[in-house]
């Protein structure tokens, strides 16, 4: 190969690297423009000590998590929410969502 032809394949290769940049940094811009509408919205919905039970409840289990406050700006976007969903009202939801799969029985023969 000759220089010019290496060079090509260099300035080629240097545009799909800056591309792909340019792809991931538009993407993560979406991702935390998406992020802060939700908080927002969380912050419309929930009074400041559910919000902090689903912060401390994030840690342990975070898709759970994520799977309510889904719930939650859906409910809210279809005005079902009257006011704001105190601490007690959230629980209530949470142990409604969590349902009967976390328990099991155990049977001795």
């Amino acid at each position: 190969m000759s220089e010019d032809e290496l060079d090509d394949i260099r300035k080629e290769k240097l545009e799909e690297l800056k591309k792909k940049q340019q792809d991931q940094e538009e993407l993560q811009k979406q991702k935390e423009k998406q992020e802060a509408q939700k908080k927002k919205m969380l912050k419309q919905v929930l009074t400041p000590k559910a919000r902090e039970r689903l912060s401390n409840l994030r840690v342990a289990r975070p898709q759970f998590v994520e799977s309510i406050e889904k719930q939650l700006i859906l409910i809210a976007q279809k005005g079902q929410v009257n006011g704001k969903i105190d601490d007690d009202q959230l629980k209530t939801i949470l142990k409604k969502a969590q349902g009967s799969g976390n328990e099991f029985n155990i049977k001795r023969r």
